[in-house]
């Protein structure tokens, strides 16, 4: 079936959202040509980000997760396959058995190279940023991709605002560089920088990326929530 035209099949329970389906499984024709897992994963969490933010409650959301895998299953293009597979991964808890069983589905459409690599990571240092009393913490995460070494070496920071909220969201592929900068910005005493504890940030992490009475996010921090979920999820 061509991948233009996921309409046809099962019908959808948001129809008025075909066309936004229909672009993502066409922009899913570039995902099998990614370099690896973390720029997939980023990619997927980009998608999942613009459905969050243009839907109006957590029913709709999960609305529109349902018909995307449709779509996707019904395009059946390696674009979709790796969709689904990375949907499995580290998309909304709620949605992964659905578009495992899809990309399951999809066994004789070629896999890209990365697909085993999908959401098999582990954590590494934390470190807590504290740039002044009005600015609130920062939450800085690194994750390594199991038997990579330093290949894929990634952070999720989160800037916390008023009553621990999530401010700001951020996935960072340069981390060494990220936490230069930290250093030097500490050394002109800007900010504090120090270890955190994972058994302490996981349980606050989580309880800030997961507040359904929070006020919404900047819409710039709405493309990494899906992988920044499913990380803070992987700490202790």
């Amino acid at each position: 079936m061509s991948a233009t035209r996921p309409s046809a099949g099962p019908g959808l329970m948001l129809p008025g959202l075909r066309e936004v389906y229909a672009a993502f499984v066409r922009e899913a024709d570039a995902l099998a040509a990614l370099p690896g897992p973390l720029e997939a994963e980023a990619w997927t969490s980009a998608r999942l980000g613009a459905l969050e933010a243009a839907a109006p409650d957590a029913r709709a959301r999960r609305a529109a997760l349902g018909d995307l895998i449709t779509c996707l299953r019904a395009a059946a293009t390696p674009g979709a396959r790796a969709f689904l597979s990375t949907l499995a991964a580290i998309g909304p808890v709620e949605g992964r058995k659905a578009a495992g069983r899809a990309a399951d589905g999809l066994g004789d459409v070629p896999a890209a190279p990365w697909e085993g690599s999908l959401g098999r990571v582990v954590p590494g240092q934390a470190w807590l940023v504290q740039e002044g009393p009005l600015d609130g913490d920062r939450l800085v995460c690194e994750f390594r991709y199991e038997g990579a070494g330093t290949s894929g070496l990634h952070a999720v920071a989160v800037r916390l605002g008023h009553g621990d909220a999530a401010a700001e969201v951020v996935i960072v592929g340069d981390v060494p560089a990220l936490m230069a900068a930290a250093r030097q910005a500490m050394r002109a005493e800007l900010c504090v920088v120090q270890p955190y504890e994972a058994a302490a940030v996981g349980p606050r992490l989580r309880a800030a990326l997961n507040r359904d009475d929070a006020e919404p996010l900047p819409e710039a921090s709405y493309p990494a929530m899906a992988l920044a979920r499913h990380r803070a999820a992987l700490l202790p």
